[in-house]
């Protein structure tokens, strides 16, 4: 299969996604009629041919229907009409998390440029500010040569402590500079937190499913996982906490309250307050991942769960790499009452971040723009979760469940139980496809018939003919019953 090009795509493209968006927003609903031809061409600047392809694209996805005499009107889209994944309640026993000996091979197809990418957690490149950047990157280095020969220590860069604080109110937080302890991205400041708060041997309450890396940092620290009910209306069952708390002396609770990954939901605020009354009631710190919380698909951010903190046990982290740049690799915590001792750790584990990076993300926000990049950014990744759910609705066998995400750009997949998700991605990855299987999202090796969909990456023919071969594996794992 073709490798993957990192071209723009095709004008007729660029204005399909456009109204995808727009259909996925509300401002156009089932019913609506759509300029016409003569208006789209005019609109865009571009030619009739070019309008009515994107139009046939649109009709051809289910996003529209034509009338005769009448024009395109939007149609109720096949993704409406997929359910979601139905919950599976994990067992809700501690185990001892062990390296999954498959997340090397993972990582390393994930990697691999052959492949198209629809397993690791990543957006495309030319969706980052990379140009942006790089100049600012040139002018830190013009006007400071000597800036990186210096340590940044703990708690790090006080100008990007500073803008991350000023951004706080939008979290629902009034930080101060001091609060936060830049770190090596967001599994560094996970580390940091579990260890600040927990020992080996002890309990973590976790979310089930939860993002790999979470139980890959458990697995690292010797600890223990119990796997909480999650559902992506209330998320963790309460009463199930309580009951593991009180029973298994639960040393911390690890969340994502906002664009969870891989399920995609955006918790309610009624739900993140009785999550900390809970928690602080039991005296048991709650770390709350925030990675994709900017990436909510809403105008108005979600607050996050430390919003509703009295004591100082909510530890909060999250991460640039999924917004602005993978490769600078830094992220950020704000460990209320844990923070000496997180601050202590980060020393001894990798004494600073890199001064550089800090620097020029610091310049980034403080000169402007990023509000406005940020909204282009969802609206992108929006426009790129629909065309996938439209292609999967569209492509793949009776019986397939698909997530409807509130943030971030991951879908989460449930197929008919004979589909075997590991079998799945190797006779993908034969194709040079590369997917993640469900199993690696539990610590008791569930979701076997689930699998995880990166939708990060522009929206190609490459990404739909990739989809398409997917879907004729399911049909094909579905015929001879591979379980």
């Amino acid at each position: 299969m073709a490798t993957a090009a990192r071209t723009e795509s095709p004008l007729y493209l660029q204005i399909a996604e456009s109204m995808t968006q727009q259909v996925a927003r509300g401002a156009l609903r089932p019913g609506d009629r759509v300029p016409s031809l003569r208006r789209l061409s005019r609109q865009r600047r571009v030619s009739m041919s070019t309008a009515l392809q994107a139009y046939l694209w649109l009709e051809s996805r289910g996003y529209l229907e034509a009338r005769p005499q009448s024009g395109f009107y939007v149609r109720t889209p096949f993704s409406a009409l997929i359910p979601e994944p139905q919950f599976e309640a994990p067992k809700t026993q501690p185990k001892a998390v062990t390296a999954n000996a498959i997340m090397a091979e993972l990582m390393e197809s994930a990697n691999n440029p052959a492949n198209i990418p629809l397993g690791a957690g990543c957006a495309s490149p030319e969706l980052y500010p990379n140009r942006r950047l790089n100049l600012i990157l040139r002018r830190i280095v013009r006007r400071e040569p000597e800036h990186s020969a210096r340590y940044d220590f703990p708690p790090g860069l006080e100008a990007l402590r500073r803008q991350i604080a000023r951004r706080s109110p939008d979290m629902g937080c009034n930080f101060s500079p001091r609060d936060i302890a830049v770190t090596c991205g967001a599994l560094e400041a996970l580390n940091l937190s579990l260890r600040a708060v927990a020992k080996p041997g002890d309990v973590i309450a976790m979310e089930g499913p939860t993002y790999f890396g979470i139980l890959e940092s458990a697995a690292s620290l010797g600890m223990r996982v119990i796997e909480i009910p999650t559902n992506p209306q209330c998320g963790m069952d309460l009463n199930q906490l309580e009951a593991a708390i009180r029973k298994h002396r639960v040393k911390a609770c690890v969340v994502m309250t906002n664009s969870h990954n891989p399920l995609g939901y955006v918790l309610p605020d009624q739900y993140k307050k009785a999550l900390v009354d809970l928690t602080a009631r039991w005296n048991v710190p709650l770390i709350e991942d925030d990675v994709y919380g900017d990436l909510a698909h809403q105008d108005l951010r979600p607050r996050t769960a430390k919003a509703f903190d009295r004591n100082g046990l909510v530890i909060l982290y999250s991460s640039f790499s999924k917004i602005l740049s993978p490769g600078y690799r830094i992220g950020w915590v704000v460990a209320g009452r844990f923070r000496e001792e997180v601050e202590r750790l980060k020393l001894l584990t990798s004494v600073a971040s890199p001064s550089l990076q800090q620097r020029v993300i610091a310049e980034f926000l403080e000169t402007g723009g990023y509000d406005r990049y940020l909204k282009r950014l969802r609206t992108r990744l929006v426009g790129q979760v629909e065309s996938v759910r439209h292609a999967m609705a569209k492509y793949f066998p009776q019986g397939t469940r698909i997530s409807r995400p509130a943030g971030g750009y991951m879908l989460w997949i449930e197929f008919p139980p004979q589909i075997n998700a590991l079998k799945l991605y190797r006779a993908a990855l034969a194709e040079n496809i590369s997917i993640l299987p469900g199993t690696i999202f539990s610590a008791t090796g569930q979701y076997k018939n689930h699998i995880r969909i990166n939708c990060g990456h522009v929206w190609s023919e490459i990404y739909d003919r990739a989809l398409l071969t997917l879907a004729r594996l399911c049909e094909k794992a579905q015929a001879s019953r591979l379980v």
